[in-house]
């Protein structure tokens, strides 16, 4: 990293860039654009919040865990998997007590650490994003990465069990 600083500077000052200049103003469009996407980070805090305080999610684990265990799907895996696409913190909270409750080494364990590397906080990015420029209709974006995190956890499901 410090190479790559010099060579910005020695560039800087070889093409007459005023490398300063420009970097203030990067600054100066990350703190707009910070304010820009403010409101949407702190509704979004503010629902997880909510499902978390609420036991919203033990009551929908609760209600779905006879058919996940019909299908062998780990119902200590739910809570991970609806909280992974909203929240980076709130999952890694619940990762943590999966891992705390049932052990690093154990099949539930592993899974939710494959789940926490496979899987994007995709309702957050897209809420960033999409307002950072201010996209109003996101179109199928959703929907799509939605399946993409649904395939994750599937997988990773898979792939534990073939593993370990």
């Amino acid at each position: 990293m410090p190479m790559t600083i010099l060579i910005i500077i020695f560039y800087a000052l070889k093409e007459k860039i005023a490398a300063f200049d420009i970097f203030l103003n990067g600054a100066k469009e990350g703190v707009e654009i910070t304010f820009k996407i403010f409101p949407t980070l702190i509704g979004l805090f503010f629902a997880i919040g909510l499902l978390r305080s609420s036991g919203i999610i033990d009551l929908i684990t609760k209600i779905i865990s006879p058919v996940l265990n019909f299908i062998k799907f780990p119902s200590e895996i739910v809570p991970l998997a609806l909280l992974r696409p909203i929240s980076g913190s709130a999952s890694m909270a619940v990762a943590t007590d999966i891992i705390k409750q049932n052990g690093v080494d154990s099949f539930v364990g592993l899974v939710a650490s494959v789940i926490m590397g496979s899987t994007e906080t995709t309702l957050y990015t897209i809420a960033v994003y999409t307002s950072s420029v201010k996209i109003k209709n996101s179109r199928g974006i959703i929907v799509a990465a939605l399946a993409a995190d649904i395939t994750g956890i599937l997988v990773s499901i898979l792939i534990c069990k073939i593993l370990f």
